[in-house]
Order: C-alpha cells, then sequence, then structure tokens
C-alpha cells in the first residue's frame, strides 16, 4: 500500500466555537523520510525565551498544544485546531484574540517491538534525560510573533526549520569517569541495544593505592550528565550572580560552585573515608531514570542494575563488591529508589538514606489514597467537591491541582508518553494495558480511579504494605539499614507517605532499629541535616551520611573483612 501523509483535524463539528488554525509542516531540509512524535505547538506572552522553554507547571506557565502525529513528513501539514486538549487554557477555541510568540516542536518517536509482544512507539532518550524541548534530534520552528485571530479564517503557517543538535559527551578526569555498558537483560526486553551509565567519582589515591579495594555508595536519583557537585576548581570570581525563585535566593548559582569546591576539598582531605560514590544513568523511553526496579512496562531494570552494571563497576574501579561494604542514598526520586533497591535487594546493601521519598504508602500517593478515593482530582460531598492539590508552597499554599497537572502530561504526550512524574509512576507501578502502554490507574482526563490497578499497585510496589506483608522474612535483613527523613512542608506532600510508614515501623517485630527524622516546617527536600536550609543540604548528601556508613560497616562487616585498605590519609 502507499504510504499516506496524515492530516490531523481536532475537531469536525461545524458547531464549534470560533478558534484559530495552525499548519504545522516539516521543512524541506528533512527530507521526506516519515516520523512519528508528538506535535506541540506553543504561544507565549513573553519572548524573554523561546516559548519550548516556558512550559511548566502551575500559573507561571505559557500555553501548549499537543495531538499525535504519525508517518509526518515535508508533504502535507499537521492541521490543529478546534478543541485540540491544551494547558494551561484546555483548547484552541479559549484562546483570546491577540499577540503571541508562537513556536512548534515535534518530539520525534522510535517504534520498540518489545519482548512481551506488544509494539509501542516512544521517545528514546538521546543523552538529554529525557527532556523533550532540548532533546537532540527533535525539530522544532523559529519562533515568531503573530497576530492570532479566532475569528479569522487564514491558517497560521509553520515550518519546522531546524533540529536540536547532538549533546557532547562529559570528558573523565582524574577523579570523575564515566562508562557505558550495553545492557543484555534490557536489549532483550526493548528488542534493540540498550544501555546502562555510570558517572563514578574516584576517592584520592586510587592510582597510588593500587591494593586498596572500596565500598560502593550509590547516589540514586535523576538523570545527570556528570558529577556536578564535585569541583575541582575555587568558585568562579566572575560568575554573574543568578536568582533561585525556588529558594528566594540571590547568586544561588554560586553558592553551588562553593558547596561543590567545598565537597572536592572535603572528599581529598585526610579524614574522609576512601569510598567510591557512584550515579547511576538509567534513562529510558519513559522517564529520565528506571527507579532502579523490575517493572512490566520498563522491563528488568532493576536486575540489569544489580547483575551487569555494578559487577562492572566494581571490577573496574576495585570495589569490595560484598553487601557489608554497599550503601545508597538518595531524595525525592533517589529516595523512593534507594528504599526500594534496599527492600528489594537486602541482601546487597548494609543501608539505605532515604531523603524525601516519592511515596512510599499509597494510601498517600500525594493527596490520593488509591485505595479508598474514587477519583483522584476531587474530594467529593454529597454535594460539594474540591479540586486536590498537587503542589504547595512552605506557607501550605497550593501552586496546581492534581487535574492540571496531569492534563500537562497528557498535552504533552498521551499514553504516558510525557517523559513527567505521574506517567513514570504509571509506567513502574502498573501492568502493561491491552494496547502496551501503562495501564492507568485513573483516567487522566477525570481522575476516576482504576481499583484493579490500584491492587497490582498494591502488591508490587507500595514499599509499606510490602514492608508489612513480609516482615518476618525482611527483618532480619533490614535491620539497622532503615533511614528515612521528609519535610513536614514538603511541596508535593510526600510527608504523609512517611508518617504512614513510620507509624507501621515503630510498631515491628522484631524492631527495624533505624530512623525516621522530620525537618519541622522543611519543603521538598529536606535530607536530615538539621543545621542547614535546603538550599545548602541538598548540596551536601555526599557528605552527610558518611560516619553512619563508617560506623555501620565497623559494627557489621564479618569477621577478616577488609576495614583497612580504604582508611589510607
Amino acid at each position: 500500500m502507499p504510504r499516506i501523509s496524515f492530516v490531523f483535524l481536532a475537531c469536525l463539528c461545524t458547531f464549534a466555537s470560533a478558534a484559530p488554525t495552525f499548519e504545522v509542516r516539516v521543512g524541506d531540509q528533512f527530507g521526506t523520510h516519515p516520523l512519528d512524535g508528538r506535535l506541540l505547538l506553543m504561544l507565549s506572552t513573553s519572548g524573554d525565551q523561546e516559548p519550548r522553554f516556558q512550559i511548566s507547571e502551575g500559573v507561571k506557565s505559557q500555553q501548549v498544544f499537543g495531538v499525535d502525529a504519525e508517518g509526518i513528513d515535508s508533504g502535507r501539514p499537521v492541521v490543529i485546531q478546534g478543541d485540540v486538549l491544551g494547558y494551561p487554557l484546555e483548547s484552541l477555541s479559549a484562546v483570546p484574540a491577540g499577540d503571541y510568540f508562537v513556536q512548534a516542536l515535534l518530539h520525534k518517536y522510535e517504534t520498540f517491538k518489545r519482548s512481551d509482544g506488544h509494539t509501542v512507539k516512544l521517545p528514546m532518550d538521546r543523552g538529554e534525560g529525557q527532556h523533550w524541548n532540548r532533546a537532540p534530534g527533535n525539530l522544532y520552528s523559529t519562533p515568531v510573533k503573530v497576530h492570532v485571530d479566532p475569528a479569522s479564517n487564514t491558517p497560521i503557517r509553520i515550518t519546522l526549520d531546524k533540529e536540536i543538535p547532538p549533546i557532547a559527551k562529559p570528558k573523565d578526569t582524574s577523579y570523575v569517569k564515566h562508562i557505558q555498558i550495553q545492557s543484555k537483560l534490557l536489549s532483550d526486553f526493548w528488542g534493540r541495544p540498550m544501555e546502562l551509565g555510570a558517572v563514578v567519582l574516584l576517592p584520592k589515591g586510587f592510582d597510588e593505592h593500587p591494593e586498596a579495594r572500596y565500598p560502593l555508595v550509590i547516589n540514586h536519583g535523576h538523570f545527570e550528565a556528570t558529577f556536578g557537585e564535585f569541583r575541582e576548581e575555587p568558585p568562579d570570581p566572575n560568575l554573574k550572580p543568578e536568582y533561585s525563585e525556588r529558594f528566594k535566593m540571590e547568586g544561588y548559582n554560586r553558592i553551588q560552585q562553593q558547596l561543590a569546591h567545598q565537597f572536592f576539598l572535603d572528599w581529598t582531605g585526610p579524614d574522609f573515608p576512601r569510598f567510591v560514590i557512584v550515579k547511576i544513568q538509567h534513562a529510558n523511553p519513559f522517564y529520565d531514570d528506571s527507579y532502579a526496579v523490575n517493572s512490566a512496562n520498563l522491563g528488568p531494570y532493576g536486575d540489569a542494575i544489580m547483575t551487569e552494571l555494578l559487577p562492572e563497576i566494581e571490577k573496574r574501579f576495585r570495589c569490595i563488591g560484598q553487601g557489608w561494604a554497599r550503601f545508597t542514598y538518595g531524595g525525592s526520586t533517589g529516595g523512593w529508589e534507594a528504599l526500594a533497591v534496599q527492600m528489594f535487594y537486602p541482601d546487597d546493601f548494609n543501608g539505605c538514606f532515604a531523603a524525601c521519598p516519592d511515596p512510599i504508602d499509597f494510601r498517600a500517593y500525594g493527596t490520593v489514597n488509591i485505595y479508598k478515593d474514587q477519583n483522584a482530582y476531587f474530594a467529593q460531598g454529597p454535594w460539594a467537591r474540591v479540586p486536590r492539590p498537587a503542589t504547595r508552597d512552605g506557607n501550605g499554599v497550593a501552586t496546581c491541582s492534581l487535574e492540571e497537572t496531569n492534563r500537562r502530561e497528557l498535552v504533552l504526550g498521551t499514553r504516558g508518553r510525557s517523559g513527567d512524574q505521574w506517567d513514570i509512576w504509571e509506567a513502574v507501578y502498573s501492568p502493561v494495558g491491552p494496547d502496551g502502554y501503562p495501564a492507568r490507574i485513573w483516567d487522566k482526563r477525570t481522575g476516576v480511579i482504576d481499583p484493579r490497578v490500584a491492587a497490582y499497585w498494591k502488591e508490587n510496589y507500595d514499599l509499606r504494605a510490602i514492608l508489612e506483608r513480609d516482615w518476618q522474612v525482611l527483618a532480619p535483613k533490614l535491620r539497622g539499614k532503615i533511614h528515612i527523613y521528609a519535610g513536614t512542608m514538603d511541596n508535593y506532600f510526600l510527608n504523609n507517605a512517611v508518617v504512614l510508614m513510620e507509624e507501621f515501623l515503630k510498631k515491628t517485630n522484631p524492631p527495624y532499629e533505624g530512623l525516621v527524622d522530620y525537618g519541622c516546617n522543611a519543603e521538598h527536600c529536606w535530607n536530615g541535616d538539621p543545621a542547614n536550609p535546603n538550599a545548602i543540604s541538598r548540596l551536601r548528601y555526599h557528605q552527610l551520611y558518611v560516619d553512619t556508613m563508617v560506623k555501620r560497616m565497623q559494627e557489621t562487616a564479618p569477621k577478616g573483612a577488609d576495614l583497612t585498605s580504604w582508611r589510607y590519609r
């Protein structure tokens, strides 16, 4: 059959409200090879940045609309009009007449023929950590200022005339190394070569002490191209100070450089234990990391990390390679991962430090109890319904509703393909749906919760429920290993799940002998540092837990274990 270039019409109803029409085409320079992806149309009232960098969660976001596009090329355009779903405004018909900076972008999809029999189209990470607005290979248009008139019958024509270039790989230094391996487990699952990577921070004296064998510490978290918190050079005195909106601090970029250099001084100081610290790189077709566990939609990332990547790291960098000499820590996503891998691989780690973890009890999945609530977006009574917040500021004021943040994701990508937070939770925790994509925990438009999917989540990924179910088996393996931290004013309400976890841990028999600690009125992501605010403590993760790790190894190492070769000065 001949290939067809599809035209996407958002609404055919002749009675629809007046709305502008946009026609987006691929530039001739990109040829006629058919492309699949998500086509995003952005309108901005500000010319300070390209519109693609102005889409965010909350009231400051500019406008974006999205449609799925399959088999498009430089021939016939994609037509966007009518009731195409948008964020913050829901449809094009709601856009008032005016002058806007307009830009379009095609987030490219690749076809995967997975080993579970499903064929899916997803955006493969290309070194950027799953950010659609800067993913190499994506096509986008030069921003133009145009007058938008809903009453006009003349379409606004846009050409995708640019391509985001590849990202240069960071270079190794004497302390920081970057490695990649091809994973057989993941390649078999995805039906194409898949890689795992790591950023490795080596201790001082690594080359001078070939006899030393080192403990391994995994810092879990989002994708990072290199070890950004480690800076050998002093802070740049000519660095132009930048204001941090999050922390309300002027010159925060200077503070980051100062703390990164301080870590270098501590790391190379005579009293700092000689560890190897690793940041795992496991960006995948759904998100910037895999949550470091096996899942139906992402594949066996947990086993691939534990049985393929870590052995290679420990071999190359002379690590001890035993559970008593491994630890893990992280915040937010990394906090959930740290606790999860400690639980799912209990003999392979000697302690986890989970700061502000993503929901570890799904009775507090943000502001939703997925087991009792019928609707995620609204608390409903006999007459009234109240929108549930997704985020809040440090004073407890809601900054974005759960419906709004999920609609933004749906605009950025259908079928769990936004590359964002609620979608990756579904991708990790859910079974595979009939179409090969993650089964929805709730309807993305209405918020109605699916109790069957909720039951699957509870059985496989609700960390508190799993601990409670399996405590008699896990208790001897986890004794003294669990450390959890949260601010009581966490911006994503993550402290609520920590409270529920603590309620269980307090009554365990045998006792868990760990720690749950809170930062009073601290926001996301408090990590157990009582001496500093979040803005500072988040830059000191690598120093915070060192003394506890050393003490733990001294107390639990098997007889004859190497507790000395890595303690040189």
